[in-house]
């Protein structure tokens, strides 16, 4: 598994920063968001260090990982009606953590325009 030495999220998929784990494969990690948005904010990430989605190669199967894990997540969340996936993407789209990662938000009415 490549990881980046000072990347916050590598050192949770590590274990070096322990965190509350409500989801886990041998590839993705779940945990919740220090800073939740809503109800549900949970991260979901791979273990492997992808700088952001635009750092992922196309032909890696980590992002079906991701969303088939934010799908199973969801259902233990009991988010029956309905959630929201964001991925933040470099500076000018809120990107804060250099580690590729989703945010499933539920648990409330989403509003549009998200921001």
């Amino acid at each position: 598994m490549a990881t980046i030495p000072d990347c916050l999220f590598c050192k949770i998929a590590s274990d070096v920063i322990p965190v509350t784990r409500v989801y886990e494969t041998e590839a993705v990690l779940a945990f919740p968001d220090i800073n939740p948005q809503a109800p549900v904010h949970l991260l979901i990430i791979p273990k492997r260090h992808f700088a952001s989605l635009a750092h992922t190669p196309s032909s890696d199967e980590i992002l079906g990982q991701l969303l088939s894990a934010a799908n199973e997540v969801a259902q233990q969340q009991h988010l029956d009606n309905g959630f929201r996936i964001v991925i933040n993407t470099g500076p000018d789209g809120g990107q804060t953590v250099n580690h590729l990662h989703l945010h499933l938000l539920g648990g409330r009415q989403m509003h549009w325009p998200p921001g």
